[in-house]
Order: C-alpha cells, then sequence, then structure tokens
C-alpha cells in the first residue's frame, strides 16, 4: 500500500485512530485509569487493498489485522459475515460500509477487550454497532446493537443490552450495558455505561482522532506503543490487582447467577421499542 496515495484519498481504506480507554468503577470504592491506545479502523470490504510490507491481512507484519480474529474466527470473509448478521436479524438499512475498529496485532499478538463493528447505511449514517467482547478466559460475546426501529444512531441514542458474558472476577453476571456512539469526521468515541441491580457500577469510555493509515502514522504510533497489545493484558492483571488490594467483592472465574433484582432489559421494560441486544442472534460462539 503506497502510503503517498493513501494519504491523498478521500475515503481511505483503513483509519488509524489514537487516543484513550477510560475506565471508572464508583462502588464499593471509586477505582479509576485511563490509557493511551491506537486502533485501526478498516472498511472491511477493502480489507485486501490494506495488504502490505508493514501492514499485513491475515499474514505476519509489525502491524497486522487476521480476519481468524474476529467474527466467525474461521478466517473467512468478515464483510460476509456481518452482513449474514444484520439479515438474520432483519436489519435491511444497514446496507452501507462496514467497519472494523480494533487493536490490530502488534509484533504477531494483540487482545481485543471489545472491537467494534459500525455498520452504516448507504448515505453513510450508522444503523447498527456491534460490540464484539473477550475475556481472560478464552470467551466472546457479540452484542448486536440498534435503535428503535432501525432508525439512524446519532450520539443521543441509548444502545442498550443485558449483560450476558462474565467478563471480570469483581463483576456478576447481570444487569444490563448502555452504548452511546458519537462519530464525526475526525473522531469517534463510544462510552459504555454499566449497570447492576444497583444502580451505575462502572463507566468506559473508548475514544480519539482519525487520521488515514499511512505507512508513516502507523510507525509513529508504534514507535510511541510499541508494547500496546502486550500491555492491554498486563494492565488487566495490574488492576485486577489494585482491587484486590482495595478489598472489591471478588466472585470468581465463574460466579453465580446475578441476583433475583437483576435490571431487565426486556422491550417492554426498558421502556424500548427495539428488542435488546441480547435477543438478536449472532452466529458466533
Amino acid at each position: 500500500m503506497n502510503s503517498t496515495s493513501v494519504e491523498a484519498e478521500v475515503d481511505p481504506a483503513a483509519w488509524l485512530l489514537t487516543g484513550k480507554v477510560i475506565h471508572e468503577r464508583l462502588r464499593p470504592k471509586r477505582h479509576r485509569f485511563s490509557y493511551p491506545v491506537f486502533y485501526v479502523r478498516c472498511d472491511l470490504d477493502r480489507l485486501a487493498s490494506l495488504d502490505s510490507g508493514w501492514f499485513g491481512v491475515d499474514r505476519w507484519r509489525l502491524l497486522s489485522l487476521y480476519q481468524c480474529d474476529h467474527g466467525p474466527r474461521d478466517g473467512s470473509d468478515l464483510a460476509t459475515w456481518m452482513r449474514a448478521q444484520l439479515s438474520t436479524a432483519g436489519i435491511d438499512e444497514a446496507d452501507g460500509k462496514i467497519w472494523l475498529q480494533a487493536f490490530p496485532r502488534v509484533f504477531g499478538y494483540a487482545f481485543n477487550p471489545v472491537s467494534f463493528w459500525f455498520c452504516h447505511d448507504r448515505d453513510d449514517h450508522l444503523r447498527v454497532l456491534l460490540a464484539e467482547v473477550r475475556n481472560t478466559f478464552g470467551e466472546r460475546h457479540c452484542y448486536l446493537l440498534s435503535a428503535a426501529g432501525n432508525a439512524p444512531i446519532t450520539p443521543e441514542t441509548e444502545l442498550e443490552c443485558r449483560k450476558v458474558l462474565h467478563v471480570s472476577p469483581f463483576c456478576r453476571v447481570e444487569g444490563r450495558y448502555e452504548f452511546r456512539v458519537t462519530q464525526t469526521p475526525d473522531s469517534v468515541s463510544v462510552s459504555i455505561d454499566y449497570k447492576d441491580a444497583d444502580g451505575l457500577l462502572i463507566r468506559t469510555a473508548v475514544g480519539g482522532r482519525l487520521k488515514p493509515l499511512t505507512r508513516p502514522a502507523a510507525l509513529a504510533a508504534l514507535l510511541r506503543q510499541p508494547m500496546l497489545t502486550v500491555g492491554v493484558i498486563a494492565r488487566i492483571h495490574w488492576q485486577a490487582l489494585r482491587l484486590a488490594i482495595k478489598r472489591t467483592p471478588f466472585y470468581g472465574k465463574q460466579p453465580a447467577p446475578g441476583r433475583a433484582a437483576d435490571v431487565s432489559t426486556d422491550s417492554t421494560a426498558a421502556g424500548q421499542a427495539q428488542p435488546s441486544a441480547a435477543a438478536r442472534p449472532i452466529s458466533s460462539d
């Protein structure tokens, strides 16, 4: 991929997002951290065009994206898989571009606590957000989120789903997530509020600035954060140690089912016209 030609494109096939992950737990004791990160954001219909001497698609490079890390995890075409999920969910409005935002493999390794798939219509309005969540125990779940009536998703749109995947041994599997997405021509941010039976427990935000994914931009990001993906795992365990020191309740790798007072996210109780994301089938795991 020629960096000069990519910079000149009005609509590049991939973007580099440089920004921060901010995480705040509110109880029983406040716990907050913020880390610099960078992501790649790729147009899945043009993924093959990104393969180059410095960025690999399904092969080792300094930075790379492997299709087997995402979606069905069998190495098949990700755009085809995602459109099949949209069709199964009956979301015909998302008939435009699909962007996958994820940590790239750095020197062959990556761990993505959450990857985001942004599905647009032909007028470039966001119609669907798919949050692909992984935990450190090798488990994964995809939350398929859309607005009421599959309307365009705006910064004011609250996307809600029931939590079904165990993520942290310091949280039960109960309650719900609330997502909000803000996109501009040069920035993207996703905020995630996690609420359990007692209310808001954790706030998370992922966001940053966008620039075309070129060799100079990517190498500059890599020089600033050469241990990006290894650091993700290291930081997860460091923050777990800090929570343990603060005597945060520990529920283990396989916590008991959520409390009976679990917050409902069905369409009637939540006051939403659309079904919860947990009710939309995703053929991944």
